[in-house]
């Protein structure tokens, strides 16, 4: 047995992987004011495709961390909000927003050098 904390198993890996696909904490930030439906959430999100957008709900309605909500209406409705648990992400989330507001010129800065000794 091994005591190596960052399996692909551990829970810490867990955490980060849930936060490293790109849409996945932008969806839980938008969804923080109650539920949306899918073309709400496209119009306040900007460049993220139907597909793309369908895709991230159900990997975070798999991870329980988003409700879909079916309404039956004509035409059908579907709204979708965040549980309990996925409430529990909007702190991390925030922080992290804080950070890159706080130190994002910063990254570029770096980013530009690292792009200019490639370049030269």
């Amino acid at each position: 047995m091994t005591t190596d904390s960052y399996l692909a198993d551990c829970r810490a890996r867990l955490a980060f992987d849930l936060l490293s696909h790109t849409w996945n904490p932008v969806l839980i930030w938008v969804l923080r004011d109650g539920p949306r439906r899918p073309g709400e959430l496209r119009e306040r999100i900007g460049g993220i495709s139907p597909k793309v957008l369908t895709e991230t709900l159900r990997r975070l309605e798999f991870n329980g961390l988003v409700t879909r909500t079916a309404y039956a209406e004509a035409p059908p409705r579907v709204e979708y909000g965040l549980t309990e648990l996925g409430r529990t992400l909007l702190e991390p989330i925030e922080a992290f927003g804080a950070w890159a507001f706080e130190h994002g010129d910063e990254v570029m800065a770096a980013q530009e050098r690292t792009e200019g000794m490639a370049g030269g």
